[in-house]
């Protein structure tokens, strides 16, 4: 990803990017002070934890998920809830990203703002690698939505091996996501709640509590802050233009077609693809990388894009 863009791993893949974070997420400007809570695990910040860990409806989901996330209870190097995001969208739309985050990396393939994989291996289930050191995998164990929102529950195993730490890390992590519609919104909106446990491996327990947890603490919250404004982004570009984005969409190679329809359709608020005209200069699709891609790129790509 670009400097700006570096280590945002959507929603999901969080997960393993709060094991392995980059230098890049400093260089989002305009994060300090956040209204966010942080435990560093004391007596006072573990009964949190285990309280948030108790709040998730368990009975639904499989005794083998249900360890994933009861190991966290004792286990966490860190609980930390990130500051509310506010994502302009239509709430199918925001579903259906949520449950496939592979699209959206594939979005930011064709645009040329990540070095990000994100690969589909089983149901609810992808591989990622950052570009930057991190790897690992991310499943999805719990999944409910309704009118009144929704709530989604990540596990990522992974580690990190770069040049942030004299030797690799390794560890687990929690995500839970939930969304609900804002109030007093002018246009469809969601408010999105992004809670994380991350629990390190051996030795690894020192490096981060020492030297990365500022780091990790300013990279989430930049990371789903920066997600958060190119989903929104995303969503206008397709309303006002889906012909376009439906030309941007064919690019997407890595995902298939029917998900390539799906995204454009809901993206837009509407039932179907958008017809492309043969020739409209609203459906240029350059024009909508431009578009999307302007926060992103560095400005000698951008103006090459408009080249």
């Amino acid at each position: 990803m670009t400097a700006r863009f570096a280590a945002a791993l959507a929603v999901g893949w969080l997960c393993t990017s709060l094991i392995g974070t980059t230098c890049a997420a400093d260089r989002v400007s305009g994060r300090s002070g956040l209204a966010a809570t942080f435990s560093d695990m004391t007596a006072a910040g573990r009964e949190s934890c285990r309280r948030a860990l108790a709040a998730l409806p368990l009975d639904r989901i499989s005794p083998e998920q249900r360890r994933f996330v009861e190991h966290f209870g004792p286990a966490a190097t860190i609980h930390r809830r990130l500051p509310v995001e506010t994502i302009h969208c239509d709430p199918a739309f925001l579903e259906f990203v949520l449950a496939k985050p592979e699209t959206l990396v594939d979005i930011w393939r064709v645009l040329g703002i990540s070095s990000v994989a994100l690969d589909p291996v089983a149901a609810d289930t992808w591989r990622l690698s950052d570009g930057y050191g991190t790897t690992g995998t991310v499943q999805l164990i719990l999944h409910e939505h309704g009118p009144g929102g929704g709530l989604l529950v990540y596990h990522g195993r992974g580690g990190y091996d770069g040049s942030l730490t004299p030797k690799p890390l390794t560890g687990s992590c929690l995500l839970v996501v939930r969304h609900t519609p804002a109030a007093g919104a002018d246009q469809p909106a969601q408010r999105v709640e992004v809670e994380a446990f991350l629990d390190v491996d051996g030795l690894g327990l020192e490096i981060v509590t020492r030297t990365l947890q500022p780091l990790i603490v300013r990279s989430a919250a930049a990371n789903v802050h920066e997600i958060s404004l190119f989903v929104s982004q995303f969503a206008r570009a397709a309303k006002r233009n889906p012909a376009g984005v439906a030309r941007l969409a064919e690019r997407m190679n890595r995902t298939p077609p029917a998900d390539r329809r799906t995204l454009v359709a809901l993206a837009s608020g509407g039932s179907g693809t958008p017809r492309v005209r043969s020739g409209a200069a609203e459906a240029a699709p350059e024009r909508v990388r431009e578009e999307l891609a302007a926060r992103w790129l560095p400005v000698e790509a951008l103006d090459a894009a408009r080249r």
